[in-house]
């Protein structure tokens, strides 16, 4: 039984599993738990089985600038994940956070007509430059350090960032840790950089929309605390079908609580499907076309 524990980039996670997806609201535990770590477990070669610590996973992030926000709700959705992954399983996530820089920046603009022109040859321009500061120092630092002073000899990390290789190099030339390698991209096998796979005992090359799909977490969290996290509307797949269908319920059920509570109930005319899931899907439509048919009768009567 070795003693494991996951570090997460979340900005390559997100820009790698989960920009333009409806599986933002990902449950960490679950995805490792109950699909990543038993499929590698069960290839051949694999003999070691895991003891998850404490502190399970550390997510290493930044919280979003305002001044570059790509949607003025983005960074209140930001603040709901985190605060549901640290109440869903409190102890179990650690979120660890960086920042973002953004200053003024010169940089050479490429040439539209010749692409292959030098660099050095190509125009200047004022840009705005933006970069993730201390999200792979910190977790660089946090493996090393766990590996070492605190005896964690099973590491998994999720990136395929290549500024994390030199600490893996040192885990393997002072620990006899089991390094495990996670490339966050869907469904598809992204080519694991050389640089860290080297480093790695095993290695995944993608988590696939299934996996995504099965490990979200619940739409409110923390029902019993007086600061509750809850899923954005605008992470469902279909926010637009999601607002309709919430403007045209509302005003039987009298509140979003209760008309959630009944669009997450199993529903009999969607083969056991919550209607929900259903609004959420390709037959979303046709939700919204029984609702608009149902209050127009009810109007009528």
């Amino acid at each position: 039984m070795l003693r494991t524990r996951i570090y997460v980039d979340g900005y390559n996670l997100y820009y790698g599993c989960l920009k333009g997806t409806p599986f933002k609201w990902l449950d960490l535990l679950t995805l490792f738990e109950k699909s990543i770590l038993p499929s590698v477990i069960a290839k051949p070669g694999n003999r070691f089985t895991w003891d998850l610590q404490p502190v399970a996973i550390k997510y290493f992030t930044a919280p979003i600038l305002e001044k570059v926000a790509p949607d003025p709700d983005s960074i209140r959705c930001q603040e709901q994940y985190h605060s549901a992954l640290s109440k869903h399983q409190p102890g179990r996530v650690e979120t660890i956070k960086g920042y973002y820089s953004l200053t003024p920046a010169r940089a050479r603009l490429i040439d539209p007509v010749n692409k292959d022109k030098w660099p050095r040859d190509c125009e200047l321009t004022e840009i705005w430059k933006l970069e993730e500061k201390q999200t792979d120092v910190n977790l660089a630092i946090h493996a090393f350090k766990d590996a070492v002073l605190d005896g964690i000899e099973h590491l998994i990390i999720v990136t395929n960032d290549t500024d994390i290789a030199p600490a893996l190099s040192m885990i393997r030339a002072h620990t006899q840790a089991v390094i495990g390698l996670v490339i966050p991209t869907t469904d598809h096998e992204r080519v694991p950089n050389a640089e860290l796979a080297k480093y790695g005992h095993w290695v995944r090359k993608h988590i696939t929309t299934a996996e995504l799909r099965a490990s979200q977490l619940p739409r409110v969290v923390g029902k019993n605390s007086r600061h509750q996290a809850i899923k954005p509307d605008s992470w469902y797949a279909r926010p637009d079908l999601l607002q309709r269908a919430l403007e045209l319920g509302m005003l039987e059920k009298g509140s979003r609580s209760k008309m959630f509570q009944w669009l997450q109930q199993p529903n009999p005319h969607y083969d056991g499907k919550s209607t929900l899931d259903v609004l959420d899907s390709e037959q979303g439509d046709l939700v919204i076309q029984f609702m608009e048919g149902w209050a127009a009768r009810s109007h009528r009567t």
